[in-house]
């Protein structure tokens, strides 16, 4: 029974997403092989995952065969910096009760979703797996950072002495799609501008401000590609590296991406650059040498993915 607490005994394998209604989870869920496992995705109400006894006790009780961590507090540089002692905390305390309540109940294969928020700030080249705590952290984000990478290590730590248990970590770069956050205090750069340029539009403003001279470097994948790269790990846990960046090994500076959205909306205004707000590191650019050789690519183009997520912020905008 997909996302939900049960599951029929089909005798198919078994997997328990955590967030399985946030972007992550849900596209999850929705991708054709999902259709393969036997799901389980208890909500937060169903399921406090900052609650380390009821997390352990479900561990117990579910009997799956793979774990995929999924589950967090996310949100941008706005998000980030208004609340870093939840984004470290709230993490923090996520991840270390699903990973030992999953490796202490005995679940065989765990997939711990990080984050490129990880890897040290000022690096030009593309940030590669061995890269991470080698250098200071991005001040925007450093809670969040702190938290993944504890449970980054965990994992790590876990494999390293329990050969058994494949116990392995995903970095995707930045995401953005289906059911996305498009609030611009709360979400990530793509959906903020989907949001913006589309009040634009509607509003018939002719400007939208940019933070930042428009020059910095982002990687984004569409969240149905991650998904896509998930699943197939899930075949296979113990094949996967132990830690592995997946993304498009491209990036593009912060204009291109208002540029993509303005040109698919229609809208022909002007930006207006902010050079006092935060942009965050200047490049962040996914090293995807393992992805490759482990014999995957994201397939979905910027512009293709920019024009289903559009089309899906439309579609909740008219439900709403």
């Amino acid at each position: 029974m997909n996302g939900s607490n049960g599951v029929v005994g089909t005798g198919r394998r078994r997997v328990w997403i955590t967030g399985g209604n946030g972007m992550v989870g849900r596209n999850l869920r929705e991708h054709p092989r999902a259709a393969e496992w036997d799901i389980l995705a208890p909500s937060r109400r169903d399921l406090d995952l900052a609650d380390r006894r009821a997390v352990g006790n479900f561990a117990r009780d579910v009997r799956v065969d793979l774990v995929i961590h999924a589950a967090g507090q996310v949100g941008g540089i706005q998000a980030n910096m208004a609340d870093p002692v939840g984004f470290l905390v709230n993490n923090l305390d996520i991840g270390r009760n699903v990973i030992m309540g999953a490796f202490e109940a005995g679940i065989p294969a765990l997939i711990n979703l990080a984050s490129s928020c990880m890897y040290p700030r000022g690096r030009n080249h593309a940030l590669r797996e061995s890269d991470i705590m080698s250098g200071e952290l991005e001040p925007t984000n450093e809670g969040y950072a702190l938290a993944k990478i504890v449970s980054t290590r965990l994992c790590d730590y876990i494999a390293r002495t329990q050969p058994d248990a494949a116990y392995r970590t995903i970095i995707p770069c930045n995401l953005y799609g289906w059911h996305d956050k498009f609030d611009p205090k709360a979400s990530h750069l793509v959906p903020a501008i989907i949001a913006k340029v589309s009040a634009a539009v509607a509003e018939g403003q002719g400007e939208v401000e940019i933070w930042g001279d428009g020059t910095a470097r982002r990687e984004f994948m569409y969240a149905a590609d991650a998904a896509d790269a998930i699943w197939r790990g899930a075949e296979h846990p113990a094949a996967l590296p132990q830690l592995m960046n997946i993304g498009i090994g491209d990036d593009h500076t912060i204009l291109e991406y208002y540029e993509a959205v303005a040109r698919t909306l229609g809208w022909k205004g002007n930006f207006r650059f902010d050079l006092t707000r935060p942009v965050g590191m200047q490049r962040k650019l996914s090293d995807v040498s393992l992805q490759r050789a482990w014999g995957w690519t994201s397939p979905t183009s910027l512009q293709d993915g920019i024009t289903a997520t559009i089309q899906f912020y439309q579609q909740q905008a008219q439900a709403s």
